[in-house]
C-alpha cells in the first residue's frame, strides 16, 4: 500500500476513537451522555442549517471541517467541561500535545492544513472560527434545554456563568443569541433552573 494512503488510513481509524470520549451534555429527552462524535455531527449539520444567522458570510465548508475536527484531540486530552475552571487550567497543554501527535499521523501537507484549521477555530478571530464557536456553544445549549437543564443543575451552574459563556455566541451570530441563547438562559432562570 502506498506510504500516504497508509497514513490516511492510519488516521482515520484512529479517530474513531472519539466516539469512545463522553461529555456532559446528554442526548435530548433525557438520553445518555453525548460523546465527542455525536458532538461534531451534530455541530456540522446545524452549522449548515444556521449559516444564514452568521453575522458575516463564511466559507460553510471551513466551518463545517472546523466543527468536525475540533474535539479530536479529546481523544488524548480528555472532554473538558466547559464550566469546569480547574480542568481548564491544564486544558491547552494536553490539546497541544494531542493535536501533534493525533495530526502527526497524517501526511505532512494534511497535518499542515487540519492543524491549521484547529488553530484557526481555537484563535477566535475569524468570521468562520467564530460562527463555529457560536455552534459549538449553542449546540449543547439547545440539547440541555430539551433536557430541563438537568446537565447545569447537576453542576451548579449558575446563569452567570453561563452568560460568560454564551455571550461569545454573538460573535459568530448576533441573532442566534437573542433570539436563541439568551430566551432560553432566562428561562431556565425563571424556572429556578439557574440560580444567578
Amino acid at each position: 500500500m502506498e506510504e500516504r494512503l497508509k497514513k490516511q488510513l492510519d488516521f482515520s481509524l484512529e479517530i474513531d476513537k472519539e466516539k469512545n470520549i463522553f461529555r456532559q451534555t446528554h442526548l435530548s429527552g433525557h438520553g445518555r451522555a453525548e460523546n465527542d462524535a455525536e458532538h461534531a455531527w451534530h455541530m456540522a449539520v446545524m452549522a449548515y442549517l444556521l449559516r444564514e444567522y452568521a453575522n458575516e458570510t463564511v466559507d460553510i465548508s471551513r466551518v463545517i471541517l472546523m466543527c468536525l475536527i475540533h474535539d479530536i484531540v479529546e481523544i488524548d486530552a480528555g472532554d473538558t467541561y466547559a464550566y469546569d475552571e480547574k480542568a481548564k487550567e491544564t486544558q491547552k497543554a494536553r490539546e497541544e500535545a494531542a493535536k501533534e501527535r493525533l495530526f502527526s499521523l497524517l501526511p505532512e501537507d494534511q497535518k499542515a492544513e487540519l492543524i491549521s484549521l484547529f488553530e484557526e477555530f481555537e484563535a477566535y478571530e475569524t468570521p468562520e472560527s467564530k460562527y463555529a464557536h457560536t455552534i459549538d456553544n449553542l449546540q449543547p445549549l439547545i440539547l440541555n434545554n430539551s433536557n430541563d437543564g438537568s446537565d447545569w443543575k447537576e453542576h451548579g451552574v449558575t446563569a452567570s456563568t453561563i452568560y460568560k459563556r454564551q455571550r461569545l455566541t454573538s460573535l459568530g451570530s448576533k441573532t442566534l443569541f437573542e433570539q436563541v441563547t439568551d430566551p432560553i438562559i432566562q428561562a431556565h432562570i425563571q424556572k429556578g433552573n439557574l440560580p444567578e
